[in-house]
């Protein structure tokens, strides 16, 4: 193929990768037309596109490269062995873009689409399969990505688009976020079954102020919250051992190696006793965050609605 001066500069071979990708992709898929056919015309019949545009793309496409991907016989064009090469390439990155561009409108399908959704972990065991169950009856087909882990590292998948949704506690309040409570969850002090206090029903936390703690590590919602809360009783808690799990807590309370403030257990753990917590007032609320300004797929759209019907009622009773 004979090419004339083009008016673009062509690439070294030192150029930026990102600039290179950027300036080949919208010609990659004219190119493997023509290569495919080998023959402009029948090419451009077969891609609905004008001729001279095809033949536009391909001059610049190989004055870009600086590299012949064709030579001319007749009204047909063949491949040269760089463009062979360069075919078997093509191809696979335009297959990878298809099959890229399915998976995103199946997740997007309102009937059989995909919601990337987190919560935490004490939701885990029982509040989120009750939820899934219960929004499955009218849509049995859609699927979810589930993701357990603390609120700010939720927050932060949410903020990196790899969750769409999340229940988290507490509440954030971020001009990047929208958030949306829903209920509210008691927290009790949790004692060894032979601790002294393992006799009493209700307490003040106040009473608590000499006690060993055993707590989440620093930056769960339920540390920040034991910390306030051990606060506004007038204590700072001390704290023997940090832990990643609510259970896991309950089992070093049981091995008589602190307290803990802690929701409800799914299941009473042998070994504990577990104390209403008179004052100040201990609960933590739960909430649905996403990312402000994001459209919702449908699916994701009809979970969100599910979720906000079920304020107040979101936790097992």
């Amino acid at each position: 193929m004979v090419h004339q001066q083009s008016s673009q500069a062509r690439l070294s071979p030192s150029g930026d990768t990102e600039d290179i990708v950027t300036l080949l992709v919208p010609r990659l898929a004219h190119f493997a037309g023509v290569a495919r056919t080998e023959h402009v015309t029948r090419a451009a019949q077969e891609m609905n596109v004008p001729q001279s545009t095809l033949s536009r793309a391909l001059v610049r496409l190989e004055a870009d490269l600086g590299v012949d991907l064709f030579v001319r016989r007749g009204r047909t064009l063949a491949l040269t062995p760089a463009g062979h090469g360069f075919l078997g390439s093509v191809e696979r990155a335009l297959a990878e873009i298809g099959r890229a561009a399915e998976e995103v409108r199946a997740d997007a399908d309102p009937a059989t689409g995909k919601v990337a959704f987190g919560f935490l972990h004490t939701m885990g065991a029982e509040t989120v399969p009750g939820l899934l169950h219960a929004f499955r009856a009218d849509h049995p087909r859609v699927r979810f990505s589930l993701v357990q882990n603390y609120g700010e590292a939720m927050l932060e998948r949410l903020r990196a688009g790899e969750l769409d949704l999340c229940l988290t506690s507490p509440v954030p309040d971020a001009p990047d976020l929208v958030a949306r409570r829903l209920d509210e969850q008691k927290l009790r002090l949790v004692v060894p079954a032979d601790h002294p206090l393992a006799a009493r029903r209700r307490i003040r936390l106040a009473e608590a102020a000499d006690e060993n703690f055993v707590t989440l590590e620093p930056g769960y919602g339920l540390r920040r919250i034991t910390d306030d809360l051990c606060g506004e009783a007038g204590f700072r808690p001390r704290v023997a051992f940090e832990g990643e799990e609510a259970e896991t807590l309950r089992g070093l309370v049981a091995a008589g190696l602190g307290v803990a403030l802690l929701p409800p257990p799914t299941v009473p753990r042998p070994g504990v006793v577990e104390l209403t917590v008179t004052a100040p007032r201990a609960a933590r609320e739960i909430g649905v965050a996403w990312l402000a300004g994001r459209t919702d797929t449908p699916p994701v759209a009809a979970f969100k609605k599910f979720l906000l019907s079920r304020r107040g009622r979101l936790l097992p009773g």
